[in-house]
């Protein structure tokens, strides 16, 4: 292991995995929901060998950290993780291996997993050996086909590949069998489903309408130029009364001059039609997006573009991002805004949106409303969901998949509180 201040070796990437048999392993995972889906496969095939998967570093033999570089925070954050637990039998995978590996190196000496071979045992594992889990997580392609100009996980994740038809549905089903309520679907761009081989979202949405089970389904990130060309077929599936209503859009800029330094490929009149098209057949859909402030040339007038296309929108969840110099990026060279102009930029937003959420909200308390309890929190609250993904926080020891009437009774903003009626 690489000490303090002491250079890291490169391991390689052999077969690793049956080194950790019949161990007790600790996996630490970060970012987006795909990387939540790599890390439940890994636990799967561990468990399959005879591992016992534990919460805390201090109780394992191993720790395997599934590391995220989308902005530098995060990156310096992963870097701390490693550097924390170098003492430990490390290994490391998910994004950071794949495109900054001598970063790693300089605060650890890790064995580092390849999705391959994470993949390639996974599809070997026999289905009783699987964790059972309340949500599953099911990625329906890896990569994607935008250009975006401050983006590193097109590097780290590659190009769009397709899983077939056949293979999404027989995971789905794999989840319901294991006890998930919630089903997620999760892609770097599910709206890129199927554009490598000549089909669209759509079509794999309405194959998984024809599947029989309770589950709930809630589809993940789709960017708008991908949306667009399969836009009726993907609305329409909303039909199927097991999809949440419920859609996250990423903007990420309101002005069409940053719009296309950022290399998205689409205009904010491209995103204003796909919401009024959502709404127009789905009046009650719940929409969240994503803002990044700061962006190089960004200026005032931008800003105050986003900040209008969110009261235009009116969007029930807004992720605000500081822009964030990535290595290898085509703006990577650009100059960039100070950190306090990022700030107050950022912190405008988010002030914007939290206005948003309360006059969304102030019209259904005191409301009754159907929801389903998708998840478990700290002992005596459970999560549920309505039927467009409203989170309500109930008291009580409800079992997840519960379904009842709710009477919601305080805004928290961020969320509802609600107590349970039958």
């Amino acid at each position: 292991m690489a000490s303090a201040g002491e250079p890291g070796r490169d391991t390689g990437d052999g077969p690793v995995l049956s080194t950790l048999s019949h161990t007790k392993v600790c996996v630490l995972t970060y970012g987006c929901t795909y990387n939540f889906g790599d890390s439940r496969k890994l636990e799967d095939v561990l468990a399959s060998q005879g591992c016992r998967i534990v919460a805390t570093p201090e109780d394992a033999d191993a720790v395997v950290i599934n590391t995220c570089t989308v902005i530098a925070p995060t990156e310096r954050k992963m870097l701390r993780v490693l550097h924390q637990h170098r003492e430990k039998p490390l290994y490391v995978t998910g994004c950071m291996p794949e495109v900054q590996r001598d970063e790693i190196l300089r605060v650890c000496s890790p064995v580092f997993i390849s999705q391959g071979e994470i993949m390639a045992r996974y599809r070997t594992i026999r289905p009783g050996t699987a964790i059972r889990r309340d949500t599953g997580i099911v990625q329906i392609a890896r990569g994607c086909q935008g250009a975006c100009t401050y983006c590193i996980t097109r590097r780290a994740r590659g190009q769009l590949v397709s899983n077939s038809i056949d293979t999404i549905l027989q995971e789905i089903q794999r989840c319901h069998e294991r006890g998930a309520t919630e089903i997620q679907l999760c892609a770097q761009d599910c709206s890129a489903w199927g554009a490598d081989h000549g089909g669209h979202l759509g079509d794999l949405l309405a194959h998984i309408a024809d599947l029989p089970g309770t589950f709930l389904l809630r589809i993940g990130m789709m960017n708008p130029g991908t949306l667009l060309p399969a836009l009726d077929a993907i609305i329409e599936s909303f039909s199927d009364p097991r999809l949440f209503r419920f859609v996250h859009i990423p903007v990420q800029s309101g002005s069409d001059r940053i719009l296309s330094r950022m290399g998205r490929g689409y205009t904010r009149e491209d995103f204003l039609m796909i919401v009024r098209e959502f709404r127009e057949h789905i009046p009650d859909i719940t929409l969240a997006t994503d803002i990044i402030t700061g962006f190089p040339g960004e200026d005032e007038q931008d800003v105050r573009q986003s900040v209008e296309l969110l009261s235009a929108v009116m969007p029930a969840k807004v992720n605000v991002t500081r822009y964030s110099r990535r290595p290898g990026t085509a703006v990577s060279q650009q100059r960039e805004h100070t950190d306090q102009v990022k700030k107050v930029r950022s912190r405008m937003i988010q002030q914007h949106a939290e206005k948003i959420y309360q006059r969304l909200h102030e019209p259904v308390l005191g409301t009754m409303v159907q929801v389903t309890v998708t998840e478990r929190l700290r002992p005596g609250s459970v999560l549920a969901r309505t039927g467009n993904y409203t989170g309500v926080v109930l008291r009580g020891d409800l079992p997840v998949g519960t379904v009842l009437v709710a009477r919601i009774t305080t805004d928290r903003t961020y969320f509802l509180l609600g107590d349970p009626v039958s």
